[in-house]
């Protein structure tokens, strides 16, 4: 991740459109998922500096994995359940967990099929994996060059890397369809005005409430209709 980019990412995390909606998101089919058990003990891989735990501590015991060290606060109240380093054999908990959570990491490594299978070994016979990633390489912009980016991914072809790892499919669809177009839109203009690419920023409050809102009405209505495009996509996978 750039350096500009990762220095803002807490603020872009609290506040920004794309962040809250997506947080929105995930917490919804989590709870649907947990309905009738407790997850008990939940992992994040690529947690940074914990933001996700507030929204997935009422889910279970919340633990993460950061392998960038200056991303994680040292004197915040949940570092002591932050690992700080690889997600690869050499974390290896004493424990296994209901749910494992990777929010927008896998398009950053160059072997997810190891991260995945490695995922899969720490998950309990019952659990589950949530991930999301951006998807479709013809939407890539100067937004995946700031965050290092490897790839954007196609429903079938992470349902293949999945198989790949020893993993089943449980649920697989796009979200954010309406920013599928946005972004086509964006990749034009930067093909044409060449300009050096500048980290995302929270818009206004009127714009930002204004596109959260139309996130939120788009899950609503579109999220049960598994529509076949969608600037990012949603997964769950277990054994």
């Amino acid at each position: 991740m750039d350096d500009a980019y990762a220095r803002s990412y807490r603020q872009l995390y609290e506040q920004h459109w794309w962040w809250r909606a997506r947080e929105r998101l995930i917490v919804e089919e989590v709870r649907r998922l947990g309905q009738g058990r407790p997850w008990r003990r939940i992992l994040d891989v690529g947690c940074g500096d914990g933001l996700s735990f507030p929204a997935l501590t009422p889910f279970g015991d919340v633990e993460g994995v950061e392998p960038v060290a200056h991303l994680v606060d040292q004197h915040a109240s949940h570092r002591d359940r932050i690992y700080i380093g690889p997600f690869d054999a050499g974390f290896v908990p004493d424990k296994k967990y209901g749910l494992i959570t990777m929010l927008d990491v896998l398009e950053h490594l160059e072997d997810p099929q190891a991260a995945l299978e490695h995922a899969r070994t720490l998950l309990e016979s019952d659990g589950r994996i949530v991930v999301t990633v951006p998807a479709f390489n013809v939407l890539w912009t100067a937004h995946d060059d700031l965050n290092h980016h490897v790839t954007r991914y196609t429903r079938r072809r992470f349902v293949a890397l999945a198989e790949q790892a020893g993993l089943r499919i449980h649920d697989a669809r796009y979200f954010f369809h309406w920013l599928f177009f946005a972004k086509l839109l964006v990749r034009a203009s930067e093909a044409l005005s060449r300009r050096p690419p500048t980290p995302a920023t929270v818009p206004p409050a009127v714009v930002n409430r204004a596109l959260t809102g139309l996130c939120l009405l788009e899950q609503g209505l579109l999220w049960p209709m598994r529509v076949p495009f969608g600037s990012s996509l949603f997964v769950v996978m277990g054994q």
